[in-house]
């Protein structure tokens, strides 16, 4: 399928078959699609929660809103994009480590070079806890759209969630302690019959309303 009928197929699907199931091969893409995400000078700032048995599912639903209730429990899998609370020097240090490990640094040099640029930008956006949330989230909306957009190159349908409380759901999984907070949630799995938004047509602003080609 070309990338432009899979954009103009792939929506939200507002309701869930629960009798199905994502192949477990197929949602290893996904995941293999979420750690190769792009992210701003390779800060990779994310943590992702994955709920797929029912129990755990169950689990969340205090912390999801009560009208996203069945995207959640119907789906197949579920995942939770959380965010770094703080990124420490400690941090820095094993991520500049990885790069020299997974052969993207040749020399000393290079080495310092890198964790210096990135040591700036994460400097940038860190004068307040806010600030760095705030730049973190985008990153994680980088890596929610891959996701969607992956997901719908398999056929699995999905539903962003912002619907939920966060302070509820951050404590139901424990995130404060390893120094993490939920940012967005994502339904995947297959729509039901039942899932009135699988029939609508697209509704978009015009080409040429949206594009302005210098």
């Amino acid at each position: 399928m070309d990338i432009k009928t899979l954009a103009s197929r792939r929506y939200t699907a507002k309701a869930y078959d629960a009798t199905k199931k994502i192949p477990q091969d197929q949602f290893e893409q996904l995941c293999t699609l979420l750690r190769n995400c792009p992210s701003s000078v390779n800060s990779q700032p994310w943590h992702f929660v994955v709920a797929h048995s029912d129990e755990a599912k169950a689990r969340i639903l205090p912390g999801i809103a009560e009208f996203n209730h069945g995207r959640v429990r119907d789906a197949s899998h579920v995942v939770i994009f959380c965010a770094k609370t703080a990124i420490t020097d400690q941090y820095l240090k094993a991520l500049i480590e990885q790069e020299q490990k997974d052969g993207r640094i040749a020399n000393e040099e290079m080495k310092q070079g890198q964790d210096k640029g990135r040591r700036y930008f994460v400097g940038l956006n860190n004068k307040t806890p806010q600030d760095l949330l705030a730049w973190e989230s985008k990153q994680i909306y980088i890596a929610l759209g891959t996701l969607l957009f992956g997901a719908a190159s398999l056929g699995i349908d999905s539903t962003p969630i912002e619907g939920f409380d966060v302070a509820k759901l951050d404590e139901i999984l424990g995130l404060p302690a390893k120094g993490l907070t939920s940012v967005v949630v994502a339904s995947l799995g297959y729509h039901s019959k039942e899932d009135f938004n699988a029939a609508l047509p697209k509704s978009r602003w015009p080409e040429e309303q949206i594009f302005t080609i210098l």
